[in-house]
């Protein structure tokens, strides 16, 4: 297997990036052949389901337009703010595929209270 730039290596089920740092260029760069570079967390590297991302940001969209639509009492202002809010408390979670489902469920309880509360004021 020839390892280039930014390839990335399995050894026994263990994802590794490796990079290459190459030598400095001009008449004071050493002569030396690139070596390698491994990263110990791979997995630090962003993801596209980590937080900020696009993939985040269109996932917090369109809770939002479905959350508001199942709670129309509710301000759009605040469905969006539970959601953030709720996202926020997982940001530092690694392992992010049910994050959504989380954050929905904990959303659609918060907002219910709220709801309730909005039908018990009138």
């Amino acid at each position: 297997m020839e390892h280039g730039i930014g390839t990335a290596m399995t050894v026994e089920g263990q994802t590794h990036r490796v990079d290459v740092c190459l030598p400095a260029e001009g008449p004071t760069a050493p002569t030396a052949p690139p070596r390698p570079v491994e990263r110990d967390d791979p997995a630090a590297e962003p993801t596209p389901s980590a937080p900020g991302s696009y993939e985040e940001s269109v996932t917090i969209r369109d809770m939002v337009a479905r959350l508001g639509a199942a709670y129309p009492s509710v301000d759009r202002a605040t469905v969006e703010a539970t959601v953030r809010t709720e996202y926020d408390s997982f940001r530092e979670a690694r392992i992010r595929a049910f994050i959504p489902i989380l954050v929905e469920r904990r959303s659609r309880r918060a907002l219910g209270a709220a709801s309730e509360q909005t039908r018990t004021d009138r």
